[in-house]
């Protein structure tokens, strides 16, 4: 699993394609060029026989047509597939830019032209290639480098997130925390942690949220007012990490102006439920006294977590 981080901010969770299933469907193209290529050879040779061509004419036109099936296939492929050759559509594997979003011209050449030149070039006896990959977190040769782009998994994408809230009685908690110290990546583990939770061993779900609920108090302050298991924790903190940076995103975006503009500004969800609506004071010198929160606790369900909506006013 890995993350990509869009141009608005947004953290995908994808499933990177490692170089086994790459070599699978490099094998599938190679094997479906090999048949065009021999056919395609077979007939200019026939030609260039019967029509008495100089060997250095015959070895010219060779050579565009081996360039033009092994470097313009994969070039035309991706670009009108974006991200897709025959041999990734049977292994359901897409080229996709660092961003996630879909390569175009300019990344598909690059690339093709590095996978055969540099990464799997004869010459080079096809290192360079195998070694990027293994040595790259992300299974990236040096065509996918210097390009920018990422080999994932299209089929059986979990889920992008898990679903995070914060109890009724813990608002107050939540929107003042300190979060500035809080990283990417110890968030992006939390958040894949709470997304397998139902996968998890009893034992490791145990140990894991610990250790990752003590990991995330070292570095986030106050403390909870009560006692709370490591998954409601952890759902809160990254809850209220997603308000703000949700809220900041609303901030900065540009205001619409003319005919098709919004008719209300963009506003985040809320991950706190449903609140009151704010008393309205009426006319004259007496205001409505504010209403009484329900002391009722939040609904718990079998595994630790506080059911959604529990934590109501009445």
């Amino acid at each position: 699993m890995s993350q990509l981080v869009t141009g608005e901010a947004v953290v995908l969770q994808v499933r990177i394609a490692r170089m086994p299933t790459r070599a699978l469907a490099c094998a599938i193209d190679v094997l479906l060029q090999g048949i065009v290529l021999s056919v395609l050879i077979s007939l200019l040779t026939g030609f260039l026989i019967g029509g008495d061509a100089s060997e250095a004419l015959a070895v010219s036109l060779i050579f565009i047509v081996v360039l033009l099936v092994v470097v313009g296939y994969r070039v035309v492929m991706e670009t009108l597939t974006r991200g897709r050759t025959l041999g990734k559509m049977v292994l359901g594997l897409k080229v996709v830019r660092d961003d996630g979003s879909s390569i175009r011209f300019r990344h598909a050449l690059v690339r093709t032209l590095f996978w055969f030149f540099v990464d799997f070039a004869p010459w080079f006896a096809a290192c360079p290639g195998i070694v990027a990959s293994l040595m790259n977190k992300q299974g990236k040769r040096i065509g996918d480098m210097v390009s920018g782009t990422v080999v994932i998994r299209e089929r059986h994408q979990p889920m992008t997130s898990p679903p995070l809230f914060v109890a009724g009685h813990l608002v107050q908690w939540a929107q003042s925390l300190e979060l500035s110290r809080l990283s990417d990546e110890l968030a992006n583990t939390a958040r894949d942690y709470l997304g397998r939770f139902t996968e998890l061993q009893p034992d490791a779900r145990i140990a894991l949220g610990d250790a990752l609920a003590y990991r995330v108090s070292q570095v986030t302050a106050p403390a909870p007012p009560v006692p709370m298991i490591a998954p409601a924790y952890l759902s809160a903190v990254l809850a209220e990490r997603r308000r703000r940076e949700l809220n900041r995103l609303a901030t900065a975006r540009p205001a619409h102006t003319g005919p098709f503009a919004p008719p209300t500004p963009y506003a985040p969800p809320s991950p706190y439920g449903v609140l009151p609506p704010p008393p309205q004071a009426p006319p004259g010198p007496f205001a409505v006294p504010r209403p009484v929160l329900d002391a009722r606790p939040a609904a718990v369900n079998a595994q630790g977590w506080a059911a959604p909506g529990s934590n109501e006013w009445s």
